[in-house]
Order: C-alpha cells, then structure tokens, then sequence
C-alpha cells in the first residue's frame, strides 16, 4: 500500500495540485474511493484517477463526492463542486432562520448547482420548506439527485428556469422568509484571461457574471422583492472586492434596509445580507 500511496503522490506531483500538504491529502482520497469500488486492476485504476487530477480535472469529479458544511454530497461534471467560500453564506443563512417565529420558514435557493445549500439548509433547519432553482437541466439534475441522498426530498423541491421563471406559478409571491442565492460572480474578461482554467471542466454558466461580474446580482435584488414578504431576508455569495458595487445595486431599488456586508474567516467580505423593507 505504502508503494501505491507513494507512486499516486508522485503522478500528482506533476499536475497543478497545490502545496504538498495536498498532494498527500489528495492521495489518501483518492485511495479511500478506489478501496470502495469493485475494480479489477485496481492499482492501475488508483493511477488513472490520479493523472486525471494531475491535468487539472476537480477532485470531487474523480471521486463522485464532496463534503459541504459537514454533509457529504455527489458531485459531477454538469454542476460546479461546492466551495468552502460558499460555507459563510450557508451559516448566515441557518442562523437567520433559527430566529424567525415562523415554525416552517419558506426559503428559495436560487442558481443552486448541486443544490449543496438547500440540502445544508434543510439538513440544519429541519423544519424548512426549500425550492431550488437552477438554469440548467445538468444542475436541475445533480440537485435532485442531492436531495434524495441526503434523505431531504420531503422538504426540498428542485425546479428549473432562468432565475425566478420556475416559480412563476408557484403560491409564493409575497410569501418566502428568505433567498439565498449563490450567483456566478467572474467578469467575462477574468474568465477569458485569468480565470480560463475554470472552465476547462465546471460549466460556464457557473462562473460567468457578465461583464462586470454583478449581472446576476443585479437581477436578484430586483427579481426577489414579489416573493419575498415584509421582513423576509436576501442573502447572497459575492465575489472579493465587490462588496462595495453589489450593496449599491441594493441600496438603488429602495426597498431593503439593515444591509450587512458579513466577512469570513480571512476577514474578506463574502455575503451580503439585507431584509425587505416594509411598504
């Protein structure tokens, strides 16, 4: 085994995979999910996987999984891997809703990928109600798949369309306590420059935030005021440094007040948080 866990660290060593702390974490997991599967030549497919990762193919693709605040959820090609970034969003979020006298608050997660906050969401406030929206009929698919894993399909429903278009004829106008919402936030120039690796293997539609990387935020904070209720919460993801433009963009429409710019760990804003004003 020794001989396998050095010969896996050594493939990894020549792709892009970071410091060798990772190199040797990366290794283990990629042993951990090969003893798991029923393979013939099982050294040769242990080496398969790591030269996958070498070229720069996400982990989580390689091993079907990934662990997003303490849940383990499938991940594949199709959907963009959960991102400990995304962690302080999810935390605002449960410990906003563990406040509210609503016994069965309704929250929608919107541009939810692989649906890891829904699911989180659920698993931390059981007495939830969640609908999950998502563009694309491959993230529409992985959630789904999500929900039934993690044993939420009572309380989650995943829907698809551009924004809040699937949940156009739905009962909720004036009606949910809280969205959250992880939007694609990369320029475009980033994207072409930069950041172009990302889109080697996740999706496109992930990452891409139109010119400015604030187009789907800018449609947010105006696409959510019919379903939110009086009091009810808009948090969402934001990229570094773009605090300042995305507050402005909530601030303009008038209609929300106690805006939060909630920092994470490194001390660097990455959610932002603001209630519906009363009318």
């Amino acid at each position: 085994m020794e001989q396998i866990r050095e010969k896996v660290k050594a493939i990894l060593a020549t792709g892009k995979n970071g410091t060798s702390n990772n190199i040797a974490a990366e290794a283990e997991r990629i042993i951990r999910h090969a003893q798991l599967m029923d393979i013939g030549d099982w050294e040769n497919e242990i080496c398969s996987m790591a030269e996958r990762r070498a070229r720069g193919e996400p982990l989580a693709y390689i091993t079907g999984r990934e662990m997003f605040m303490g849940i383990e959820l499938i991940a594949c090609a199709g959907a963009l891997v959960p991102r400990k970034e995304t962690e302080p969003l999810g935390i605002e979020a449960i410990k906003l809703l563990r406040t509210l006298e609503n016994e069965t608050p309704k929250v929608i997660d919107m541009c939810c990928g692989s649906g890891n906050l829904a699911c989180a969401i659920a698993h931390f406030v059981p007495e939830s109600r969640i609908w999950a929206s998502d563009l694309t009929p491959e993230c529409v698919d992985i959630a789904s798949r999500n929900v039934e894993f993690c044993g939420v399909s009572g309380r989650v429903e995943v829907l698809q369309g551009d924004l809040f278009d699937g949940l156009a004829e739905s009962s909720l106008k004036g009606a949910v306590d809280m969205i959250v919402c992880g939007p694609p936030f990369i320029s475009q120039h980033k994207l072409a420059a930069e950041s172009a690796e990302l889109l080697e293997y996740e999706p496109r539609e992930a990452f891409d935030g139109g010119p400015y990387g604030l187009s789907i935020q800018q449609r947010i904070v105006k696409e959510c005021l019919p379903f939110l209720r009086e009091g009810g919460y808009l948090l969402f993801e934001t990229g570094l440094g773009q605090e300042r433009p995305a507050r402005m963009l909530i601030e303009r429409t008038g209609a929300y007040e106690d805006i939060r710019l909630i920092a994470g760990e490194a001390g660097e804003v990455r959610v932002i948080s603001a209630r519906k004003r009363p009318q």
